[in-house]
């Protein structure tokens, strides 16, 4: 990615995020766009595009800012910066391929959106993805376990989503990465319960 436009990026991320506790933060983004540019460099994807499209992922998460629709942070940066139009509309569309919530197993359309998406799970997953089911739960009030109900808790969000998304991962490197945290989380999970229920 031109050092110019990514630190332009840098510091767009930085503000609208600079208040973040739910795990959305700058950091997540940089280590989505390190994990996609690393994926994409296995992939043979378009470096620039992805790039982009990972920089910009969160900037109109609507957790984060409510009704974003049209993606109104991610093209005023990009109209600032003066990307093309034709390459601003597939840095959109990618953007729009990447969330759980609104995709669920559907994979994006090209080859640069799957390598961010997949960035992004894996952000989800492993080490930094507990910390940060934790973060984000504390952030809205969640208890952190409930075995009363299957949802609503910290601990269920796992069930929900976390376990859910090996099995998404849509290029090779990602599938190799993502077994490796996900066996992470079994092993967290497993320690858990034990500890809950005073059995460790």
């Amino acid at each position: 990615m031109n050092p110019a436009l990514y630190e332009a990026a840098l510091e767009r991320i930085s503000g609208l995020f600079s208040e973040d506790a739910t795990g959305h933060d700058v950091h997540h983004t940089l280590r989505v766009y390190r994990m996609a540019m690393r994926l994409a460099e296995a992939e043979g994807a378009d470096l620039e595009l992805v790039g982009l499209a990972a920089m910009l992922h969160d900037a109109d998460d609507p957790k984060l800012f409510g009704n974003s629709e049209g993606l109104p942070n991610a093209r005023a940066f990009m109209d600032e910066q003066g990307i093309q139009p034709a390459q601003a509309e597939a840095v959109c569309t990618m953007i729009g391929e990447v969330s759980f919530s609104k995709n669920g197993s559907k994979q994006p359309s090209t080859i640069e959106g799957m390598v961010v998406q997949d960035a992004d799970r894996l952000d989800a997953l492993g080490a930094i993805g507990i910390a940060r089911t934790f973060a984000y739960g504390g952030s809205r009030g969640r208890a952190i376990h409930d075995p009363d109900k299957d949802t609503g808790a910290s601990i269920a969000h796992f069930h929900e989503k976390l376990l859910k998304l090996k099995a998404l991962m849509n290029t090779e490197e990602a599938k190799r990465i993502a077994e490796a945290r996900h066996r992470y989380m079994e092993a967290f999970l497993e320690e858990f319960h034990e500890e809950w229920n005073g059995h460790r």
